[in-house]
């Protein structure tokens, strides 16, 4: 199945206006790209740990920083570190399968563009790609899972209320007694 796509890292590409040469250097760029995608695909999953030590640190700092953007009162910032520092386990888990799964490719596609050497247009052509059509969620499917998406939130909310609400408890209840 071909599809007519924009290409957005080269604007100036068009197979009728490229000599032969150049679609040979544009192939030869596109399975050297690819190469790259697998070799950074391959260094992830040999370097699992560091990955996970890397996305440990960020969500120590990023936890704590948004915690205290948002938070102002003290003992509310402070359980929230808590929480915070008890969801870590959840948190690796899901960034690694995040990670795993989007950034080669993003990491490819930066790089591309900093060896490519050229600005990009306002208008870019439009380029002639093989694309295998995926078969979408069902309607019905979209509907469950959003419906899904929407009690796993209200869900969250109300843990999240009731976990505040018997910090605040203990509290108060440790500072009566005292």
């Amino acid at each position: 199945m071909t599809i007519v796509r924009k290409n957005t890292l080269n604007p100036t590409l068009n197979p009728s206006v490229n000599p032969p040469e150049n679609l040979a250097e544009k192939y030869m760029e596109a399975e050297r790209m690819h190469d790259v995608l697998l070799l950074l695909q391959n260094l992830i999953n040999s370097e699992e740990a560091t990955v996970k030590l890397i996305l440990d640190c960020l969500y120590d700092v990023g936890s704590v920083n948004l915690i205290n953007q948002k938070l102002r009162l003290k003992p509310l910032n402070r359980v929230m570190k808590l929480i915070a520092r008890m969801s870590k386990p959840v948190f690796r888990t899901l960034a690694l399968n995040w990670f795993k799964k989007n950034c080669p490719q993003l990491i490819t596609n930066w790089l591309h563009t900093q060896v490519s050497f050229k600005k990009l247009q306002k208008t870019p052509e439009q380029v002639p790609i093989e694309v295998v059509k995926l078969e979408p969620y069902s309607i019905p499917e979209t509907e469950n899972l959003s419906q899904e998406i929407k009690n796993l939130r209200y869900q969250v909310k109300w843990l999240a209320g009731i976990s505040i609400i018997a910090i605040a408890v203990l509290v108060v209840r440790a500072t009566w007694l005292n």
